[in-house]
């Protein structure tokens, strides 16, 4: 191994190593010295990412302030904990999305506590999350401005659900927004509890707000510890050797020297554990995806992350594309390692992908792509009607399996579920990617996160895996927005039973499918290659997928 470069503060440390990547860093850290970028950062000067962005940023910087504006929470969040509790209710569910949910799972999971994340529109899993011990379970509603169709929707089903369970909504619903958003002024008039979260912080850089701090206390976590673990990092950013600097200076010089992939595993940090949502192998690896994938990911340029299942996964390893990054103490040959607190490594990779924006001429704060397929999700319904959405017919059935695609041609002639996964393989372009998306149940279907690594170990290429709808709220910036080299697989599947959303005249499966095919229009529109595979029996298609994904007999 070459000279390992590290940087440390208050127990958190970014290690480096190898010739390349320290020569990309080390151009980066001297044009921030240059330009006083660490000062310039502490002091909230939003004239750091270009004229273009400066109005963004702004509005955008408050999550430099979290530890110090979001000290009184801690005490409010606590005595509503305690207030519940002795009233017998100990079960949290979060309905969020993107950045109002994987920060909660990332905490909650670390510190071992109990937190139901609803951050689907799958019917099935909605269903299981208010019909298990409903009598002792307090809804948390999460959303900036309320606006959020899936956060919507959950409300809307809770409020049924506790009503008819003889409960009052206002007893059991707690309510984080931004200040006057219309979904405060809807929860004021229900008399729902508020937190008003800061509305200078964007959704994906809000772990230490509101937003991650409330379902987390409420679940349990001794949050003023988070916080007092990012505040010992404070001190040390407006240094010109922080090591939020060097994770940055890593990512942006690397990055615009075409390692753009950056590929992320645990190794033993002891900030990633087991979640009761739904199997998890690397929660941190998801907040972090979202984060620098939504943030880098546009004007066909950024960083895309990939979360693997651990440093010996298929896809960990070195290549002309590849930032080599793991979650703790030991960098591999050419690559990162970040280890130190939960708290303090919120704040630390905030501040490192605001700078890797700066060094890629990007603004990282904010999402001109994810807006498209929201439209395309309202268009869909309001053009279907009461009818059926537009599916179209596929191309070829084999087993539970539906084989759809809008351009035959990418199928190669493929007349099986292998062979059209093969071909699918073989339309990544070089130095592309691979892109699952599963519109399915995250806990039912876990099993569908096997095709990460299946697929991975039959490419060189690439190979991320997203649960949907969230994913929209995280990669889905990237997909659209960035280096135009993404081939995709969706996978969506047949209910048992659908779920009414009171007061819409859609239901959740209809809203899923409707999701489904507003991205893949999304996509299809930028000339993507895009395969939908849908499991016409869930349980069944799931097996033939996972076994043709392995190239094995089906």
């Amino acid at each position: 191994m070459s000279d390992v470069a590290s940087a440390s503060a208050d127990g958190v440390t970014v290690a480096q190593a190898g010739d390349s990547l320290l020569a990309a860093r080390d151009k980066a850290l001297t044009e921030a010295a240059r330009d006083d970028v660490a000062a310039a950062l502490v002091g909230r000067d939003p004239t750091l990412w270009g004229p273009e962005a400066t109005a963004e940023a702004t509005i955008r910087l408050g999550w430099l302030d979290c530890t110090r504006l979001s000290r009184p929470l801690v005490p409010e969040i606590e005595a509503l904990r305690a207030e519940l509790r002795a009233a017998g209710v100990d079960r949290v569910v979060l309905a969020g999305m993107g950045g109002s949910s994987l920060a909660p799972e990332v905490i909650t999971s670390t510190y071992g506590v109990a937190l139901t994340v609803l951050d689907t529109t799958d019917p099935g899993q909605v269903a299981a999350a208010m019909t298990q011990d409903i009598e002792r379970t307090v809804l948390v509603v999460s959303s900036k401005s309320g606006g959020t169709v899936e956060t919507d929707s959950h409300r809307r089903a809770f409020e049924r659900a506790f009503r008819d369970a003889g409960i009052d909504p206002a007893e059991r619903i707690v309510v984080v927004t931004d200040p006057d958003s219309p979904l405060e002024r809807t929860a004021r008039e229900s008399s729902y509890r508020v937190f008003r979260a800061d509305p200078n912080v964007g959704g994906r850089y809000s772990a230490l707000t509101a937003f991650g701090l409330v379902p987390a206390g409420l679940a349990g976590v001794p949050i003023g510890e988070l916080l007092d673990q990012a505040a010992a990092l404070e001190p040390s950013l407006g240094d010109t050797d922080n090591p939020a600097l060097a994770l940055g200076a890593a990512l942006g010089g690397f990055g615009r020297s075409g390692h753009d992939k950056l590929v992320i595993a645990d190794a033993g940090s002891g900030i990633v554990g087991f979640g009761d949502s739904a199997p998890l192998t690397n929660a941190f690896g998801a907040w972090a995806e979202q984060l620098v994938a939504e943030s880098t990911g546009k004007n066909g340029r950024g960083l895309l992350p990939v979360v693997v299942e651990g440093t010996d996964a298929p896809g960990f390893v070195e290549s002309a594309d590849n930032h080599l990054l793991v979650l703790g103490t030991t960098p591999p040959t050419t690559g990162t390692a970040v280890s130190g607190p939960l708290g303090a490594q919120f704040l630390l990779w905030e501040y490192a992908t605001a700078v890797a924006g700066r060094v890629l001429q990007i603004n990282p704060f904010d999402q001109p792509n994810v807006q498209e397929s929201k439209d395309n999700t309202k268009a869909v319904l309001e053009k279907a009607g009461d009818g059926p959405l537009p599916e179209g017919d596929p191309v070829f059935v084999d087993g539970a399996v539906e084989v759809h695609a809008v351009n035959p041609a990418l199928l190669d002639g493929a007349g099986d579920l292998r062979a059209a996964l093969s071909a699918l393989l073989g339309a990544v372009p070089e130095r592309g990617y691979l892109a699952v998306m599963a519109y399915l149940d995250r806990q039912r279907d876990a099993d569908a996160g096997r095709l990460r690594a299946i697929l991975a170990a039959r490419t060189a290429h690439a190979v991320t895996f997203g649960w949907a709808p969230r994913f929209l709220h995280s990669t889905g910036q990237f997909h659209k927005g960035g280096p135009p080299v993404g081939t995709f697989l969706q996978v969506t599947g047949a209910h048992e039973a659908d779920l009414e959303v009171p007061g819409q005249p859609f239901t959740f499966g209809r809203l899923q499918l409707a999701q489904a095919l507003g991205d893949l229009q999304a996509l299809e529109s930028r000339q993507r290659p895009v395969l939908r595979l849908h499991l016409t029996d869930r349980v069944a298609g799931l097996r033939q997928l996972l076994d043709a994904a392995a190239g094995a007999p089906v």
